[in-house]
């Protein structure tokens, strides 16, 4: 074991002191110790903001938290595809957590967007792991710069929000190394964060809280991780084996539910303390070093980051259309905006990330900001719902006016962190609208507003779409800037659209999939599927248009022969030839040249953000390294550089490669097992099956089984056990008992939604840890006899103290 760096007060304390020390006192403050020194530090959600509860609850919802600037949100920021950019907007979460005495923000989430149904996508940055953990590492270091610490989450394979408490993610190993984990290992290594979050999913059968391959041999040792690992708020699954598997600290605390079978454990010998006394050095360095970086007097300028909020908003959107110009708008036309989100701004997702805005600006706000000259139109409810006369009214004032901007998009109620989405469309009132105005007035604009891909069935039918994605609090006036010219447009989408749901790779299993999610399509995600079978998009990953051009000029590559251990520097020339200053996203991709190989057509390896004057040009530089041409071999458990021609492509989108050069490189003296994988992952088409699956898996996926009465236990959920009366009663008095305390039952209401999708498909021995003492270990218990139909037992269990 190694030396630990606090072994005088570890010394100190007891046994069972030192496995209290490793859960939370609440849901947001450690445990402090005063007799040993030991102070508590607080976390708080806070991806793309600070959302610090004003009591130690855990609601989240409109006016529960401190007020805090609400940045836009991952998936926004990820198309600014700018680094410097995410350490500005992490500098000034840090500065606001300095303020709020707040020691630990929990962010940021890389999962990678493997479905757009996921309804946590908005929390999460790409598809693509390089622009995934790259962006995520600048804002880990523009947070921590101001002495506070990070958490990276969810470590790893959270990559839906069904289930969450209880899937499994089956994954093999190539795929998991070199799509699920790679944006982790970029973050770790290039910007050590304070903490990295455990997911609460399964990885292969193991839960990750439990996971020692993942959080010891991975993270620890292979990436050389020094910080702490917490779990995700209520993800411990076995204290004990999490503290073998290099987990440190439970979160949330307070009900200390795991801690006397722990003391067990340790007392019985099935425990090493080793292992617990190297969790609470850990702890105490986290908690003492951050405790020291406190500045209780901090005050941070609210004004100055809400336009910081404005600007990142610019730099992310992404125009998607602009047929003959249309936008930016002159001075003096006459505008309809119509639609209510330009009125209520859908701005940010909803669940544990929600942040109670500073300010908020609408867009109605925006156009105000311009002196525009414009008519308001409703066109719809946002709890969608027919309504005629609304929407005749609106195509009346379309017919009337220059340029209509109709502002449509995924209402709150579509998407949130606890349910997936049902489908990739838009509500049917927003679908109408488009059509119905773009029928009258050839000069429809749409803003899109949302957290992820949605099907645009009108495209053809509008001059041009503005994607705001969920654009924070100053959406309003960052989408005026955009519209009036005041700011070009320069993002590009970190995601494909694909043109229907059935082109997904994982669209056949992933909602189907149940508690087994079966990552079947291997490493073809996102663009690297579409783009190896040709399989049109909507707009493809990396695309974004401008307000002026760019021309890509003079690529050159220091060798055209290289050994795998030797690096390459590959440059061009990017130049603006429009008449606007404006910035372009130059994607570095590198294309394998053997058609029948198991890998995507390109893959991104890098990215530059230049931003340009009229007639400007400046030199892009990219270096090129063993990993940027080596795919994971799970025989030899190591990265390798399989021999051969490889097209070094620079790109203005993954479709839209603009420069290219073949390279020879000289790799490693490895054996093609490319013959002897299935059809599929050579030349793959449509979707695959599970028998070919479990040939890259290397083993037969054993098939899941339900619990069904007489088997119930601790570890089921109460959905689990709903064929039970008793349960189904107790189901019912919970959602009475929820929604109290969300002004009543309503599932429109995603926040409420959310928190009761998550009781009733958490296990009930985690329950017990995230309850705020509502649901006992002796309730539990009874509930387990009681579907089991053992009544004795459970009303035993119910009344034992």
């Amino acid at each position: 074991m190694a030396k630990l760096k606090y072994q005088n007060i570890i010394d100190k304390m007891n046994l069972e002191e030192k496995v209290a020390l490793c859960s939370g006192a609440n849901n947001w403050i450690t445990k402090a110790f005063e007799q040993y020194g030991i102070p508590s530090i607080r976390m708080a959600d806070g991806p793309h903001g600070l959302r610090k509860q004003k009591d130690d609850g855990d609601e989240p919802g409109e006016g529960k938290s401190i007020p805090a600037t609400c940045f836009p949100t991952a998936c926004a920021s990820a198309c600014s595809w700018d680094r410097d950019l995410m350490v500005e907007m992490g500098k000034a979460i840090g500065e606001e957590a300095l303020q709020e005495g707040v020691s630990i923000v929990l962010g940021p989430g890389v999962n990678i967007k493997r479905n757009p149904l996921c309804g946590r996508n908005f929390e999460y940055f790409s598809e693509d792991p390089c622009l995934a953990g790259v962006l995520a590492a600048h804002w880990i270091q523009g947070v921590q710069s101001q002495g506070v610490g990070t958490s990276l989450k969810h470590f790893a394979a959270n990559n839906q929000e069904n289930l969450r408490l209880q899937s499994d993610s089956v994954i093999d190993e190539r795929t998991l190394r070199e799509i699920y984990l790679a944006a982790f290992e970029i973050a770790v290594k290039q910007a050590e964060p304070l903490t990295v979050m455990c997911a609460y999913n399964m990885l292969n059968g193991v839960f990750c809280s439990d996971n020692a391959r993942l959080l010891r041999t991975i993270l620890r040792e292979e990436w050389g991780f020094r910080g702490l690992v917490m779990s995700d708020w209520g993800a411990l699954n076995d204290k004990a084996a999490g503290f073998k598997a290099g987990l440190d600290l439970e979160m949330p605390g307070g009900v200390a539910y795991f801690d006397p079978m722990t003391i067990r454990d340790v007392q019985s010998g099935l425990l090493s303390e080793e292992y617990l006394n190297e969790s609470v050095d850990r702890v105490l360095s986290m908690v003492l070093d951050c405790h020291e970086r406190l500045r209780p007097n901090y005050r941070y300028d609210a004004k100055a980051h809400h336009q910081l909020a404005r600007k990142a908003a610019a730099q992310s959107a992404v125009l998607l259309k602009n047929e003959n110009g249309i936008l930016p708008i002159s001075k003096g036309t006459r505008i309809a905006v119509i639609g209510a989100l330009a009125e209520q701004p859908r701005y940010q997702g909803a669940g544990s990330s929600f942040i109670n805005p500073t300010f908020l600006s609408s867009g109605l706000d925006g156009l105000d900001a311009y002196l525009a000259e414009y008519t308001y139109y409703p066109g719809y409810h946002l709890k969608e719902r027919e309504d005629e006369p609304l929407l005749r009214e609106a195509v009346a004032g379309a017919r009337d006016c220059d340029v209509a901007l109709v502002y449509i998009g995924l209402t709150e109620d579509y998407e949130s962190e606890g349910f997936d989405r049902q489908n990739l469309s838009l509500p049917p009132c927003h679908n109408r609208l488009v059509e119905a105005v773009a029928q009258v007035n050839p000069n429809t604009v749409v803003l899109l507003f949302g957290g992820a891909p949605v099907e645009l069935p009108w495209l053809t039918k509008v001059k041009a779409v503005l994607n705001m994605y969920l654009p924070g609090q100053a959406g309003g006036l960052a989408a005026a800037d955009l519209l009036f010219g005041a700011a070009n447009p320069c993002g590009k989408l970190a995601e494909s659209y694909p043109l229907a749901y059935e082109d997904v790779p994982s669209a056949g299993i992933y909602r189907s999939g149940g508690k087994q999610a079966q990552y079947r399509e291997g490493v073809y995600v996102g663009y690297r599927y579409y783009d190896k079978t040709h399989v049109d998009v909507a707009f493809p990953f990396g695309f974004g248009l401008s307000y002026t051009t760019f021309a890509y000029e003079d690529l050159t590559v220091s060798k055209k022969k290289i050994h795998a251990d030797e690096s390459l520097t590959v440059s061009a020339t990017i130049r603006n030839t429009g008449r606007l200053a404006g910035a372009e996203v130059v994607q570095s991709y590198i294309r394998y040249l053997n058609e029948e190989s198991y890998r995507p057509e390109k893959e991104l390896k890098g990215f530059v953000k230049v931003f340009l004057q009229p007639g400007e040009k400046k030199q892009v530089t990219f270096t090129l390294e063993r990993r940027s041409f080596a795919v994971y071999d799970a025989t030899a458990m190591d990265w390798v550089v399989p021999s051969g021609n490889y097209a070094v492509c620079l790109a203005a989108s993954s479709r839209d490669v603009r420069l290219e050069q073949t390279i020879q490189v000289v790799g490693d003296n490895l054996r093609d097992q490319t013959p002897l994988l299935p059809k599929w992952y050579r030349t793959p088409s449509g979707k695959p099956n599970q028998a070919d699956f479990e040939e890259i898996l290397g083993h037969k996926i054993e098939p899941v089984v339900e619990p069904h009465k007489g088997t119930y236990d601790l570890d089921c959920s109460m959905r689990d056990m709903r064929g039970s009366f008793i349960i189904r009663m107790v189901t019912r008095y919970y959602e009475w008992a929820i929604s109290q305390r969300f002004g009543g039952l309503n599932y429109d209401d995603p926040n409420f939604k959310m928190v009761m999708e998550t009781s009733m498909t958490t296990p009930l021995k985690k329950l017990i840890t995230t309850s705020n003492g509502e649901l006992s270990p002796s309730l539990a218990e009874a509930l387990v006899n009681f579907a089991n139909g053992r009544l004795g037992r459970g009303l035993k269990a119910l009344f034992r103290k």
